[in-house]
């Protein structure tokens, strides 16, 4: 059975960094997409970064782009996230989810279309 695994969240002040990993098991040489959402309490699960598998595009949003970069490993099969200059407004669950499709600019954080997905880490940034 497929399944997804994050790791690397916790507590840090702000300016800060963390490394975020999401290890796929199963049908890992299937995967196509690989997508990091975040949520926080009273707010809509929103996309982070993606990554198209097999050296492929990435995605990131607006907030993410100049801080924050996703890679793989495809020996290890994990997809990383590497987050710098943390900010407060950072703080959330972050989750990853994965599908056999591609991540374009026009579906990859639209969170509907992936039925695979980990359990999340906390990610919680101190002023």
């Amino acid at each position: 059975q497929s399944q997804l695994l994050e790791s690397g969240g916790g507590s840090v002040q702000a300016g800060g960094s963390l490394k975020l990993s999401c290890g796929i098991s199963g049908k890992s040489g299937s995967w196509g997409c690989v997508t990091w959402f975040r949520q926080s309490p009273g707010k809509e699960r929103e996309g982070v970064a993606a990554k198209n598998l097999g050296g492929g595009m990435t995605r990131y949003a607006d907030f993410a782009r100049d801080r924050f970069t996703i890679t793989e490993d495809n020996v290890k099969n994990v997809v990383y996230l590497w987050m710098n200059d943390l900010k407060p407004e950072d703080t959330a669950m972050y989750l990853c989810a994965a599908d056999f499709g591609y991540c374009s600019t026009g579906n990859w954080r639209r969170a509907a279309r992936f039925t695979t997905w980990g359990q999340g880490t906390q990610v919680t940034v101190s002023s």
